[in-house]
């Protein structure tokens, strides 16, 4: 959450603690449990990513992490891989409408 620049450096702590990111929270974040909850398959955790993405976007993901607090209409995934001082960086924003 601070990476991408959500919560101040340091202070993501607070806003967890606050509930911004649970999935009734003012920015839901890992409504699926996120990677780790899955296993971190290596190669198929960005896939995994990208999947709850467009469940979100479509309004299929199941009732209970489905995210209705707002109608954003955009979702962002971000993974890391690789090994200090060879570290790959991906971020994807996807929307649902055309335009």
């Amino acid at each position: 959450m601070e990476d991408l620049g959500f919560s101040e450096r340091g202070e993501a702590w607070k806003d967890v603690n606050a509930g911004v990111f649970d999935l009734g929270g003012e920015l839901p974040i890992n409504p699926d449990g996120g990677l780790k909850s899955f296993g971190h398959p290596v190669g198929a955790s960005g896939l995994r990513m990208l999947f709850e993405a467009w469940l979100q976007l479509r309004g299929e993901a199941p009732e209970d992490r489905r995210i209705s607090t707002a109608d954003r209409g955009l979702a962002l995934t971000h993974n890391l891989g690789g090994y200090p001082g060879e570290m790959v960086s991906f971020v994807g924003i996807f929307g649902n409408q055309l335009d």
